[in-house]
């Protein structure tokens, strides 16, 4: 789980800037490499790879500029997963979030970029041993009351890992089955 944010948030951050530099009247601004930058978060810190832009008017609005803590995007990642990441609901947790409103368009191009980083997580290849998994289901209320089915993994070494999300209308033994098969043609062999 831990590379997934910074890869989230790069993926986005390209696409932002992809937005950015469709909408300018003149084509010479274009992209002009990355710069680092090291962020405080809930989790340590966070390394990321900020895309530029040649003449320097790029300003993400995702990370703001000389912002320095990065909190929670872990949570907020979960929770647009959770959201079905619906255009309307990622424009109101924006607007929640971090005070900014932004198009429809913008918000099509970040998802486009975030949901192959996503599906390849949720398709990734699992260890082959957990010594202790952790079950649970919540119900959420979204479109409709919808359940969120988790799986969490501890490794020998007592680091955790996310097995995976998956997302259903009711709970039940059928979908359970769904969910340990979906962990064992993942790799996972014993639990």
């Amino acid at each position: 789980m831990r590379t997934l944010p910074e890869d989230l948030i790069e993926r986005a951050l390209g696409a932002e800037l992809g937005h950015h530099l469709g909408y300018l009247s003149g084509a010479a601004n274009q992209r002009n490499g990355n710069s680092d930058k090291t962020f405080l978060t809930d989790d340590g810190r966070l390394r990321l790879d900020i895309p530029r832009d040649r003449d320097g008017i790029f300003y993400p609005i995702l990370i703001p500029k000389h912002e320095r803590r990065f909190t929670g995007f872990g949570d907020e990642i979960i929770a647009m997963y959770v959201r079905g990441m619906a255009v309307r609901e990622i424009l109101a947790f924006l607007a929640e979030q971090y005070g900014t409103e932004v198009s429809p368009e913008f918000i099509s191009s970040v998802t486009d970029a975030v949901m192959d980083e996503v599906t390849a997580w949720q398709a990734r290849p699992l260890e082959v041993i957990y010594p202790v998994v952790f079950f649970d289901a919540l119900r959420v209320k979204m479109h409709d009351n919808s359940v969120v089915y988790l799986a969490l993994g501890v490794l020998p070494d007592g680091k955790r890992d996310i097995l995976g999300l998956w997302i259903e209308s009711i709970e039940g033994a059928k979908f359970w089955m769904k969910v340990f098969n979906d962990l064992k043609f993942r790799r996972t062999q014993d639990t």
